[in-house]
């Protein structure tokens, strides 16, 4: 992974959100959570930083990162696409919804379009079995997919 240089107003930004949790090692995944939140992703070189705030090794840092589905260390597209591959999902097509996506975007899971406009990725529920298959374009559920619906949807976010 490429390096990120980290400007002085984002590490002030983030030694503040450390600051604001006590810099307690206990604190970790909220901290990381309102830092993603505000940068979008967590690059090592924050993952050194949070963890030099907050007293603990990085690796236990990168752990938690890892561990969590949540977190990224990769940036998200300015609108983040997630396909439900939960067992209702799966079952009613959502291979061949998140096949078009891809073929549409011309990118794979876990990956961002060159623009930074879309990244798409997969989840295990979206908890509306009865919309099945279901895709989630930031906030905004879209259910009953097929794949022909996908270029319309994209559409909306041009």
């Amino acid at each position: 992974m490429a390096r990120v240089k980290l400007s002085e107003s984002k590490a002030k930004k983030i030694k503040e959100i450390c600051a604001a949790y006590g810099n307690k090692a206990g604190e970790a995944i909220n901290v990381l959570h309102q830092v993603q939140g505000e940068f979008g992703y967590l690059p090592a070189e924050v993952q050194e930083l949070i963890a030099l705030e907050l007293n603990v090794p990085v690796a236990t840092i990168y752990g938690i990162v890892t561990f969590y589905s949540f977190f990224t260390m990769i940036p998200k597209g300015e609108h983040p696409i997630s396909i439900c591959m939960g067992t209702a999902c799966y079952v009613r097509g959502a291979e061949k919804v998140l096949d078009e996506f891809k073929r549409q975007l011309g990118i794979g899971i876990g990956e961002t379009t060159a623009d930074g406009k879309f990244s798409l990725n997969c989840l295990r529920c979206v908890g509306a079995c009865g919309l099945a298959p279901v895709a989630m374009i930031g906030e905004k559920v879209y259910g009953r997919l097929t794949p022909d619906m996908v270029k319309d949807i994209l559409n909306e976010y041009k």
